[in-house]
């Protein structure tokens, strides 16, 4: 367990070993809530939600029916549920789904993400494919990674462009959806 304070709310996470920054809010995380815009009212999906950080925090200002958390890692749910609860957003929507699986909704505002980082960029190309079409006209993605080329290639591909913004050290994608199809067919 441990406390944290995130844009203006005092907050607390139960936390396990095995899953990603069991200690404390990690440093992508961290620069990606850094840049994000919440508004009331937004919907906001937390991609490969961990113990629930973005998607709790989203919760609290764009309000807690307007968020949907997701993780393929059952204790990772878990563990959002009972975070969600613990910091008085019960209302929100955790899903175990790899991915966009078993997510229902498609009219998000924003999507955030901080992907695994792998090898290969199969998990990323997913997120960004998919998420694409889960979006709003107007709606944008968020992805924080420590790589550069790859991913600006890759949300200019599908999203026709992106805004790269680098914050201690990792770099934090924003990709507004302003047409109905891919940017590039071939994606």
């Amino acid at each position: 367990m441990f406390k944290t304070t995130i844009k203006g709310h005092d907050l607390q996470f139960k936390t396990s070993a095995q899953l990603f920054s069991p200690h404390g809010l990690d440093g992508g995380t961290g620069a990606m809530l850094s840049v994000v815009e919440f508004t009331a009212g937004q919907r906001v999906l937390d991609l490969g939600c961990g113990y629930g950080i973005v998607g709790i925090v989203a919760a609290k200002i764009v309000g807690e029916q307007n968020v949907v958390m997701v993780d393929r890692d059952p204790l990772a749910v878990r563990l959002a549920r009972e975070n969600a609860t613990l910091n008085l957003v019960p209302e929100v929507s955790v899903y175990e789904s790899d991915g966009f699986t078993n997510v229902p909704n498609t009219d998000f505002d924003l999507i955030l993400s901080n992907p695994p980082y792998h090898t290969d960029f199969a998990v990323p190309k997913t997120f960004i494919e998919k998420g694409f079409n889960r979006l709003v006209m107007g709606g944008k993605m968020y992805m924080v990674t420590k790589r550069r080329k790859w991913y600006k290639n890759k949300f200019v591909a599908i999203f026709g462009g992106v805004q790269i913004r680098e914050v201690a050290g990792y770099y934090v994608f924003v990709a507004e959806k302003r047409s109905t199809q891919y940017a590039n067919k071939r994606g």
